[in-house]
């Protein structure tokens, strides 16, 4: 009986402290992608988390923010979902245009 007393405070507890409200949640974003050449590849911001603030291409770190921006990528980057509001990047598409 205390066992269960105890789960169920942490339990409660957690809630009415909004615990679990401090997890940060990854950068999300949606793109498209249209090849230019063999070299270089167009990527389009189609969409942005509301934690997110812009793409980068990496590792030749261009970086685009806005929905309907576009940058040009050197194929074989990765494209990687950014922000500065404490939430982690995430790697939307890798080597792209190979």
């Amino acid at each position: 009986m205390v066992a269960i007393t105890v789960i169920l405070a942490a339990v409660i507890g957690t809630f009415v402290l909004n615990l679990g409200g401090s997890v940060s949640q990854n950068a999300q974003a949606g793109v498209s992608i249209d090849s230019v050449n063999s070299s270089y590849v167009d990527v389009t911001i189609t969409s942005l988390g509301s934690n997110t603030n812009g793409i980068k291409c990496v590792p030749s770190d261009k970086s685009a923010q806005g929905v309907g921006t576009t940058i040009t990528c050197p194929t074989g980057d990765n494209i990687v979902a950014w922000s500065t509001s404490g939430a982690s990047n995430s790697t939307i598409r890798t080597n792209i245009g190979n």
